[in-house]
């Protein structure tokens, strides 16, 4: 169990919406003489980091047809800070045999396989995707068509407010500084903290006030999983003494306030001890309701298209790119920080872009023809039009520039990010949302600047990545991440919180793997987009479009 002092509300990982794939076929395979096939489709998960694929599931098998409509569902957990690949194997099944895992060992009921995203699928248009079998030379295996839907009950946020009386009196000098504890049961038994109240001091009869706490963060959508609270009283130490808990499940709380919801607070010490114990107070539910807000995944089936754009340190601080030593050094064994950190983050965004084209910049160099010192030229140097291919369009840009560019300074952000929000200005309907990713290996010079730019582009579209690369110290960059201080400038406060930072060497593997520390990276700094967008769209009234049409013209396919 999570320490109540680990506990941080605005970084605790509220589990994933779930997601509920369906899956059809169309002209599989015949591999049944007397008959059409008997198809069935697996899904297969991959692990983080890792290589190893593991059964997540498999449908229904329906038998004599080559066009199959699955009933079963796959629900998958969604996270959008993750890359979250998937394959998909088709096999036959012979209903004679009552031996399933046989079919998975016979070469000739293959019939096909697929690879992609939870991402892709969310991202396509109508969140439908539909992609061409393949895994048997010289035949063709017909197609495979993913719909994803959010769960409802994911998108409900619950709000309460308890009350208790007659607690344990803990402190010498006074009577108990009271705060609740709650924690949301898994699958293996453990607890996860989820939220925490306010103190109420000095007082065995406290009242706390309304919280307001998403139903998945409280349940993860099972209404009647296990939610125990403890309750504690406050010391000044951080040893906060525990005075008893409870447990109740979201089901009961949603009841309301009644009979069933006044709790007895027990403390399993006290009661092995005292015969005449009976409980250590009483904490009564005062009120309980829930709403429905839209989310993140409502907006992207609705058309929202995310605007990735790169930005990378091109100073001399980050030393000769032809020598080992450089941070942009291109070794033919493995990519440098600069290569890993675009393709850690450019990979996941890049599924919710429809045209794979993303502007991608450098700063802080010396560029051809004349040699002038630059803040935002185009890696492609194509100054009318900055877009690469997908992302190893724009690593290709980026290793190209290298050759062709000298590394100088100072190291300025506010050109680059006001060229971003002049794009987002123009745009802020809730169509397109701009992410922008900046990678540097230290100081900004321009930091009076960057703070105006960046509480000018907090009332836009637009969220600001920061990946701080190599061992230099980047206490400076703190300042725009705006968790516990929003940035300002020149006496105005940023409107919302837009800049996330983090330090690149946090997130290496030891091992050295850098699959791993790539996914790890990626997680950390992609995991505030969603809730930056919905405070965008919240702020603006703006609602989500109605779920794009699924009809054949508007559906992608994508050839492997």
């Amino acid at each position: 169990m999570a320490s109540i002092e680990e506990f941080d509300p605005l970084n605790t990982s509220v589990p994933a919406t779930k997601i509920e794939v369906t899956v059809s076929c169309r002209n599989l395979l015949d591999v049944d003489t007397f008959s059409k096939s008997d198809p069935v489709v697996v899904l297969y998960v991959q692990g983080i980091g890792t290589k190893e694929w593991r059964e997540f599931g498999r449908t229904e098998v329906i038998e004599n047809t080559l066009n199959p409509d699955f009933v079963r569902k796959f629900v998958l957990d969604y996270f959008f800070e993750e890359k979250q690949n998937l394959r998909f194997d088709v096999y036959n099944v012979d209903s004679r045999s009552s031996n399933i895992s046989k079919h998975w060992e016979a070469v000739e009921s293959f019939l096909g396989q697929t690879f992609c995203t939870l991402g892709e699928i969310i991202g396509s248009a109508g969140a439908r995707l539909e992609r061409v079998l393949s895994g048997i030379p010289g035949k063709k295996c017909g197609n495979i068509i993913f719909t994803a839907e959010e769960l409802s009950n994911c998108r409900d946020i619950a709000t309460m407010q308890l009350c208790a009386n007659k607690l344990d009196k803990k402190d010498f000098f006074g009577k108990s500084d009271p705060f609740l504890v709650f924690y949301r049961s898994n699958e293996d038994g453990t607890f996860t903290i989820c939220h925490k109240t306010e103190v109420i001091k000095n007082t065995l009869n406290p009242v706390w006030q309304p919280f307001t706490i998403p139903v998945r963060a409280l349940c993860n959508g099972d209404y009647d999983r296990t939610v125990k609270i403890d309750v504690y009283d406050w010391d000044r130490d951080g040893s906060h003494d525990f005075i008893g808990e409870f447990t109740t499940s979201y089901r009961e709380l949603s009841r309301g306030q009644s009979q069933f919801n006044v709790y007895e607070v027990l403390n399993p010490k006290k009661k092995g001890r005292k015969k005449k114990y009976v409980n250590s107070g009483t904490v009564t539910l005062l009120s309980f309701k829930v709403e429905s807000e839209y989310t993140f995944v409502d907006f992207i089936r609705g058309g929202t298209q995310l605007n990735f754009t790169v930005a990378i340190d091109f100073t001399a601080s980050n030393g000769n790119p032809a020598q080992p030593t450089s941070l942009h050094y291109m070794s033919p064994y493995q990519m440098n920080a600069y290569a890993m950190a675009l393709k850690a983050v450019g990979e996941i965004i890049q599924d919710y872009d429809s045209d794979k084209l993303f502007p991608a910049y450098g700063f802080g160099a010396k560029i051809p023809p004349d040699g002038k010192v630059s803040h935002a030229f185009p890696l492609n140097t194509d100054c009318e039009n900055a877009n690469c291919v997908a992302i190893e369009g724009v690593l290709e840009a980026y290793y190209e520039c290298l050759r062709t560019v000298q590394l100088y300074g100072p190291t300025n952000f506010a050109p680059v990010i006001n060229q971003v929000a002049q794009c987002a200005a123009d745009v802020t309907d809730g169509s397109q949302y701009f992410v922008l990713l900046m990678i540097t290996d230290g100081v900004i010079s321009d930091m009076v600047q960057t703070k105006e730019a960046v509480v000018n582009a907090s009332s836009l579209p637009m969220s600001i990545i920061i990946v701080g690369v190599g061992p230099a110290e980047f206490d400076a960059m703190e300042e725009l991440d705006g968790d516990e201080v929003r940035v300002s400038s020149k006496g105005r406060a940023a409107e919302r919180d837009i800049v996330q930072f983090v330090p690149f060497r946090d997130y290496i593997d030891r091992s050295g793997n850098q699959v791993l520390s790539m996914a790890r990276l990626a997680k950390d700094v992609l995991a505030e987009i969603p809730e930056q967008l919905l405070s965008f769209m919240k702020s603006r009234g703006i609602e989500p479009r109605p779920a794009l049409s699924n009809s054949p013209a508007t559906h992608i396919t994508v050839h492997l």
